[in-house]
């Protein structure tokens, strides 16, 4: 399946960022996609609207985490999936040029109402875009390291 397909009709819908890449990967971490959304929500336009890191990338790291993520922190855990989470957001700050929401998107409002989704939002906002960027990247490494289960 090509996730980014998928992640870019979930953004197109209406659902954030980070719900977009959560909700796509539901196939492969086994989750409902109702609540792949619901732990997703806190993490649009960078984290409630903070423009923090951008929600895809959170969205990415929350997939990354579920299907390569350590149960056992004093088993050398952290160090491998640390260095995993840097490779996932090095490449998607290698093609967006940042992993923060502020910095891509150039500034914009950080109030918590969100932008109404309009054609004109779409047209202006490089978020659907990002949205596949993240789910190629994801789909990329997945596909180099399966999953066991």
């Amino acid at each position: 399946m090509d996730h980014s397909i998928y992640a870019a009709e979930l953004f197109l819908k209406g659902y954030n960022c980070a719900q977009a890449i959560a909700v796509a990967f539901s196939d492969v971490t086994g989750l409902d996609e109702k609540f792949s959304a619901r732990m997703a929500s806190s993490f649009g336009g960078g984290m409630g609207r903070m423009r923090e890191v951008c929600g895809a990338v959170s969205g990415m790291l929350m997939v990354a985490g579920l299907l390569y993520g350590y149960e056992e922190p004093l088993e050398g855990g952290p160090k491998a999936h640390y260095a995993l989470v840097q490779e996932l957001a090095g490449k998607f700050r290698e093609e967006a040029g940042s992993i923060v929401c502020r910095e891509i998107l150039k500034n914009p409002p950080s109030d918590p109402n969100p932008t109404p989704r309009t054609a004109e939002f779409y047209k202006q906002r490089p978020c659907t875009r990002l949205v596949m960027l993240a789910a190629k990247i994801l789909d990329a490494y997945i596909a180099e390291h399966p999953v066991e289960r």
